[in-house]
């Protein structure tokens, strides 16, 4: 049968636009899923920041009160912010914000911490973090018996970092009183019972010399340690525990700035 030519014309448009279609629908059937992969991706997790500790927040003075620094470990920190509560309208009360740590970075810090601005007081320790243990390659809080491992600062470093550090404080002409180092209950992990004694002795020595206030935080510590302390050999207090040191420390620190103020 002989086909019209304006038939075979008719046919071939109408199969070019069944084509066209096709792959317009098959184009439309593999982008979209790529699409849907692409909103479906999964978004990066936004890291959750944890509240600042307040006693890690910087304090703005009051005009016309005396300025008081807290140098310390973590120990300090827990009680930072019950002293200047219990010295709220009677003192600027400060602190690095950070750990002090041992007295290795307190000889890299200080000269920040003091900045250029004058102290009435500085209330200051280290040794908890000098008599821990380390292992060989910086491992922290390791066994002391393991002889591979060592005091992060032995005594005798301890004695002549805390001359040093004694010998810059001082010259702020701030009254200076040394907080000596909490006890080390039995079992504590990295550090021996009976440590921070050896390095309280050490410290009252260097403070006799200058004739610097010693207040004996350890002494009033040791008889209620199992009522102030955390459990299970940990060397940091319950909050009740930071509570009563902190209000210790505000009375140490206000007697210091009454003499001053009586001329003693």
């Amino acid at each position: 049968m002989r086909l019209h030519p304006r038939s075979v014309i008719i046919t071939s448009l109408f199969l070019t636009i069944s084509f066209v279609g096709t792959n317009a629908q098959q184009v439309h059937a593999d982008t979209t899923p790529q699409k849907r992969s692409s909103q479906n991706r999964t978004q990066p997790t936004k890291r959750i920041q944890r509240p600042k500790n307040p006693a890690m927040i910087p304090v703005e003075d009051i005009k016309g009160l005396p300025r008081v620094l807290l140098i310390g470990d973590s120990i300090s920190i827990g009680y930072t912010v019950p002293a200047r509560d219990a010295l709220r309208g009677e003192a600027n009360v400060h602190r690095p914000l950070t750990n002090c740590g041992p007295t290795t970075r307190g000889l890299e810090g200080l000269s920040q911490w003091l900045g250029d601005t004058d102290w009435d007081v500085i209330h200051f320790n280290w040794g908890l973090h000098d008599l821990k243990y380390l292992g060989p390659d910086g491992e922290n809080l390791t066994d002391p018996k393991d002889p591979k491992n060592h005091q992060q600062v032995p005594p005798k470093e301890y004695e002549k970092n805390l001359r040093q550090l004694v010998s810059q404080l001082k010259k702020t002409n701030a009254i200076l009183i040394w907080r000596n180092t909490t006890p080390v209950p039995a079992g504590s992990k990295g550090r021996v019972e009976g440590d921070a004694a050896t390095y309280n002795d050490i410290a009252k020595q260097v403070m006799a010399e200058h004739g610097i206030e010693i207040h004996d935080m350890y002494g009033s510590v040791k008889p209620h340690m199992k009522t102030l302390m955390l459990p299970n050999g940990n060397v940091h207090f319950t909050k009740e525990g930071s509570e009563k040191l902190g209000g210790d420390v505000a009375d140490v620190i206000m007697q210091a700035l009454q003499k001053k103020v009586a001329g003693n």
